[in-house]
């Protein structure tokens, strides 16, 4: 099992969502607790990415923590991994 954490900004998107589509997201984030393996966003880069329909919830995972970078819709999601991070 994993413990989750959350980055600042990680819901920039998300809380401009409607409720119904935050509450679908939400039960996608908890899951991430329990998810095996998740794909890589890119060779190299230490992020993995779910999808739920069409949004998108970014993550990194350190040992048992995996912490949440990112929530929004497809178009944002390019937006944010064209963006440098830390």
């Amino acid at each position: 099992m994993y413990e989750l954490d959350y980055k600042e900004n990680w819901d920039k998107y998300f809380k401009k969502m409607n409720k119904e589509t935050q509450t679908k997201i939400w039960k996608k984030i908890q899951q991430l607790k329990e998810l095996e393996s998740a794909r890589h966003l890119k060779l190299g880069l230490p992020f993995f990415v779910v999808e739920t329909n069409q949004f998108r919830i970014t993550f990194k995972q350190i040992g048992k923590i995996r912490t949440i970078w990112f929530v929004g819709n497809h178009k944002q999601y390019e937006k944010w991994y064209m963006t440098p991070t830390e």
